[in-house]
């Protein structure tokens, strides 16, 4: 069979499935049967189908997955998230948009903790949106910063979807967590510089400061000191192990799972129901992660085994495109694909054409791998599909449109875009920091 029709079958049946609403993982599965069957001699090769899953999950680098969940959902159930948000609030002194500040420094320091885009947004948009509409925030300057800084937990680490990346796509799972963190603060330096801005020049978007609710001197630390460092001492120490080449993305993810249990017991927030409550969260999201990553290496495997990955190669290469042209390429298929699917079936598509053409261009992986991350992320706010847009529609008031979240969310879309395009042609901002790592 020719590898344009091989190609045309695989993700045609593919698009047919998810078309007609079946589960993702379901779809690659229902392909993976079908491709096994024609391209790999049919019953053995459904026997070779069982085999080549087995090896994908069979994998030590797949570990900091659940422990890294774990991480996040033993803090969010436990409340110590929430402390820490509310300590940052005491700490902001008189700033234009001081609630949306907030949400932007809080939001980014769970997604320290975290990992999670979801979770991180739920919680935002669930504890500090209905508190800001109460004072008198507009809706888009209230709800827009706490989407754009949920999608930074897919940057900074611990990020589950970052190991994902990492694992399907054969980069170094530590310096890809580690080529994040700056980009993952830029973004935030920039959300938070366009609050006070927009604030400042439109005053009636957020309610004036009340002098009267500020607290001086060590009031107004102590909160900070006593709910925030010990947080962050977390954070340091699941990133600095693997910085200084102490630990794998596997051991400082087991260490930060392990302090994460050392502060709630601290805290006295260790409570059955919550470790409950976050183990089975934990299980139930690694198995969904796992599943798709068995469905997605073995349909990797496939579009090799059936030539079409080899036929889009010298395709391409006879057009002699440069390794930017490339990227710029690769960037532009995940920003359209943002707008109508969801990440994991980004990954699982796209990633089996773009790993071999970035090989053969010699692109460098971190950074490639940085620019991949953040183009989903953005993908998680363009409309209509935009995971963490329906998230906030799920936890806002009634009262608030669908049109009122979308046109919230452009102003951080377009900073997001531009830092994407500073990543693109500035390439240490991805790779600067896993270049001094200190090799194990």
């Amino acid at each position: 069979m020719e590898w344009q029709l091989a190609l045309s079958l695989l993700l045609g049946v593919l698009f047919l499935l998810m078309l007609i609403g079946v589960p993702v993982a379901f779809a690659f599965l229902g392909v993976n049967l079908l491709g096994a069957w024609v391209f790999m001699g049919g019953e053995a090769g459904l026997g070779q189908l069982v085999r080549n899953s087995i090896m994908s999950v069979n994998s030590f680098s797949l570990t900091p997955i659940p422990l890294f969940i774990l991480m996040g959902e033993l803090l969010f159930h436990s409340g110590l998230a929430f402390r820490a948000i509310a300590s940052i609030e005491q700490l902001i002194a008189k700033l234009p948009g001081r609630l949306s500040i907030v949400s932007i420094v809080g939001g980014t320091i769970f997604a320290t903790l975290s990992g999670s885009t979801i979770a991180n947004t739920a919680m935002m948009g669930g504890t500090l949106l209905p508190e800001m509409l109460k004072r008198g925030y507009q809706p888009k300057i209230a709800m827009g910063p706490i989407m754009a800084v949920g999608g930074i937990a897919m940057l900074i680490p611990p990020s589950a979807l970052a190991v994902m990346l990492g694992s399907l796509a054969g980069i170094s799972i530590s310096q890809l967590l580690i080529g994040g963190i700056v980009p993952g603060l830029v973004l935030a330096v920039l959300f938070v510089a366009y609050v006070m801005i927009r604030c400042t020049v439109e005053p009636g978007l957020a309610p004036a400061y009340d002098p009267e609710q500020r607290k001086h001197g060590w009031e107004r630390w102590k909160p900070f000191v006593r709910d925030v460092l010990p947080l962050f001492g977390i954070f340091v120490a699941v990133v600095g192990s693997m910085l200084v080449g102490w630990a794998s993305p596997t051991e400082s993810a087991a260490i930060g799972a392990v302090a994460s249990v050392i502060a709630m017991i601290c805290y006295r927030a260790c409570t059955w129901q919550a470790l409950y409550k976050a183990l089975m969260e934990t299980a139930r999201i690694s198995v969904i992660i796992l599943f798709v990553l068995v469905a997605s290496t073995t349909f990797s495997q496939l579009l090799s085994f059936s030539g079409a990955t080899t036929g889009l190669l010298q395709m391409i290469g006879q057009y002699h495109l440069s390794p930017v042209y490339l990227v710029m390429g690769m960037l532009a298929i995940l920003l359209f694909l943002g707008c109508i699917i969801d990440q994991v079936s980004m990954m699982m598509i796209t990633l089996p054409f773009f790993m071999p053409l970035a090989n053969s261009a010699g692109i460098d992986p971190i950074w490639l791998g940085v620019m991949l991350l953040l183009a989903m992320e953005i993908g998680l706010l363009t409309p209509p599909f935009g995971l963490l847009c329906m998230v906030m529609q799920s936890v806002a008031p009634g009262h608030i449109r669908l049109t009122q979240i979308y046109g919230s969310v452009m102003p951080f879309i377009i900073l997001e875009v531009l830092v994407l395009g500073a990543l693109l042609f500035l390439p240490w901002l991805a790779t600067g920091l896993p270049q001094l790592m200190v090799t194990p």
